[in-house]
């Protein structure tokens, strides 16, 4: 018997447009957000996960809440599914990272599983705390689907985890996350299988 994970990032965010690092930081959505939201709810209404689970920060919360709002799904919170700690990088585009820090902005693209960017968290510790909430999250699925909103970069990077793919090539493999697309896993003991990634809901059957 396999169990289904969905796995979704959060709407959009005030810093999105700008391509700014979140990481842990509390960034409120934009309406259009939460107008994402809405309609990641009007699928989940349709197709009915057992079980829903966030990150706590706000973005992601308020993303799932829509959900349990439309399904009557308990929500819950998880905080080792927060986003990676970027960390002096948070509230910074890429290029202003190389300006401030170039030497430790080449080595996180460059192995961004293994090096954090400034006073960050490694990409591989943040997988490592997620990994242990997810394995919990599939058990109390027991054969069902969970839907779990998290974050872009920790999901890329446990994805590449879960399928075997060095996650230091998460940008290579899985280059962008849209908000609110679903990304499905099935699980049977402790294999896991990638069956689709990055589909708006709009085309999610």
């Amino acid at each position: 018997m396999s169990t289904t994970l969905i796995m979704v990032r959060h709407g959009e965010t005030v810093w999105h447009g700008e391509h700014r690092y979140a990481g842990s930081s509390d960034i409120a959505l934009t309406d259009h957000g939460m107008q994402q939201a809405e309609e990641l709810a009007a699928w989940a209404a349709k197709h009915r996960p057992d079980v829903l689970v966030s990150s706590e920060l706000t973005r992601a919360w308020r993303t799932a809440d829509a959900v349990a709002q439309a399904t009557g799904l308990e929500h819950w919170t998880e905080p080792d599914l927060r986003e990676v700690d970027f960390g002096k990088g948070e509230g910074l585009t890429l290029d202003e990272l190389y300006e401030k820090y170039p030497d430790t902005a080449a080595a996180f693209v460059a192995a961004p599983a293994r090096s954090p960017m400034p006073s960050g968290e490694p990409g591989a510790i943040a997988v490592a705390r997620a990994l242990k909430v997810l394995a919990r999250i599939i058990r109390d699925a027991d054969g069902g689907t969970a839907l779990v909103v998290g974050h872009g970069t920790l999901m890329r990077l446990v994805i590449c985890t879960l399928i075997s793919i060095d996650p230091n090539l998460y940008r290579d493999v899985f280059p962008e996350v849209d908000n609110c697309a679903l990304t499905t896993l099935s699980f049977e003991d402790d294999k896991a299988s990638l069956l689709n990634f990055n589909v708006p809901v709009g085309n999610a059957r």
